[in-house]
């Protein structure tokens, strides 16, 4: 579909040098922007209808279509779970990642648009129209994100959310897992042997 030369490390470049009027970069570039406050930087990233007109677009559906291709499920059956696989492999490598701030910043965007080429790669190989944003594509049945709500914007915001919570509800079980592994006292024995003997 693109017959761009544009790529999207060029986009997101010029977002960068833009300066600090982040408004005006996202309604002249078709980007939009997270501030990660930890970090103090500014996370750049396409909308779903951006992705399309820079050559990553074509790479990544290119790809996509290799390897649903290469596979003997039904289309949609081979995106769904491999959505499914892909999201579940990102939040575990948040989860086990040193500093989810850095992690994010490293993965949000190759993941979104990944996704996005999924269906459109599955709308391409079916010879149906690409998504539009105005209805959900079947392969994203069960999937737990508005992939094209504010042209991503959704998406990408609460997938930010839930990679930084991924390293910290970890931290927070090892931390239980500790706690329960602790040795107990002499003492809180003999307290919890009295409350039973009591009962």
């Amino acid at each position: 579909m693109s017959a761009t030369s544009t790529t999207l490390a060029d986009l997101l470049a010029e977002a960068d040098a833009a300066g600090h009027d982040h408004a005006a970069t996202e309604k002249n570039s078709g980007l939009q922007h997270i501030h990660n406050h930890a970090t103090g930087s500014i996370v750049w990233f396409p909308t779903w209808k951006k992705f399309r007109d820079t050559t990553d677009w074509n790479q990544a559906v290119d790809v996509v279509a290799a390897d649903f291709r290469s596979g003997s499920a039904p289309v949609e059956k081979w995106a769904t779970a491999f959505l499914a696989g892909d999201l579940a492999m990102l939040l575990e490598r948040a989860a086990a990642a040193s500093d989810a701030n850095t992690f994010v910043e490293e993965n949000l965007t190759l993941h979104l648009t990944r996704t996005w080429a999924v269906a459109d790669a599955v709308a391409q190989e079916n010879g149906t129209d690409l998504p539009n944003g105005s209805t959900t594509p079947p392969v994203f049945a069960g999937y737990p994100y508005d992939v094209y709500a504010q042209d991503g914007g959704v998406f990408a915001t609460t997938l930010w959310n839930d990679i930084i919570d991924a390293r910290r509800n970890r931290a927070l079980t090892e931390e239980a897992a500790r706690k329960a592994l602790k040795p107990v006292s002499r003492k809180a024995l003999k307290n919890a042997a009295r409350k039973a003997a009591r009962r």
